[in-house]
């Protein structure tokens, strides 16, 4: 199959020691990721309450009260011991989009979509050469943001005598070329409000960020 392309370095706004996030982009970065994400993908270690505190995307209470709402929380059991649904309150977690792994599987012919929480962190690759020692210098530790920025924008048509395993896509950027996520994004596919371009690799960037500081909500 051949070796991942390395994945293009980016600029982020959190590198670095004094690295902080961009709120406008970590609230562009929770639409991509409720209007496209979240159908498949969890992100079970994150709770309502954590949109609104400092140094995330810059809710207020009453707004992430009113993200919450509109999620459908189980709970119970009630008196009569059965479980029921309700809306979401503040300190509840994002609910999983599947009931169980079996379920997930099931839907997405058989691949497990992982869960989002800490994929920023967890995901990375190894830059060989003069770039490994340049990292160590620079401190940089961005490689799994990056590497996220490239699977979502990696997908193009296999090389000519590439065989792809049914049910797979091609993406230059993920280890063995088949990933089972079919091209989640497209140009146009979620509106933005503040001018910013609404492309595959903003989009990308912006989810990625946002991703980043669910892993890492206290960097600030």
């Amino acid at each position: 199959a051949g070796d991942a392309d390395t994945p293009p370095k980016q600029k982020w706004s959190f590198w670095g020691p004094v690295g902080k996030y961009d709120r406008a982009q970590l609230q562009r970065g929770f639409k991509v990721y409720r209007e496209v994400c979240q159908s498949c993908h969890s992100l079970s270690l994150l709770s309502f309450r954590n949109l609104a505190q400092p140094g995330g995307p810059g809710f207020t209470t009453a707004q992430a009260a009113a993200i919450a709402a509109e999620y459908q929380i189980q709970d119970g059991p009630n008196d009569a011991g059965e479980m029921f649904e309700r809306p979401g309150r503040l300190a509840d977690h994002f609910p999983k989009p599947f009931p169980n792994d079996n379920a997930a599987r099931a839907a997405n012919g058989g691949a497990l979509p992982p869960d989002l929480s800490v994929i920023a962190k967890a995901r990375t690759y190894e830059r060989g050469g003069l770039w490994f020692l340049l990292d160590l210098v620079t401190q940089y530790v961005e490689q799994g943001p990056d590497y996220i920025v490239a699977v979502l924008t990696g997908y193009t048509d296999a090389p000519a005598g590439f065989k792809l395993p049914e049910g797979t896509h091609y993406n230059k950027y993920f280890p063995g070329h088949a990933i089972g996520m079919p091209a989640p994004l497209s140009d146009g596919q979620v509106t933005y409000d503040d001018g910013a371009p609404q492309t595959v690799q903003q989009y990308a960037k912006d989810v990625t960020a946002f991703l980043m500081w669910a892993a890492e909500p206290h960097l600030e």
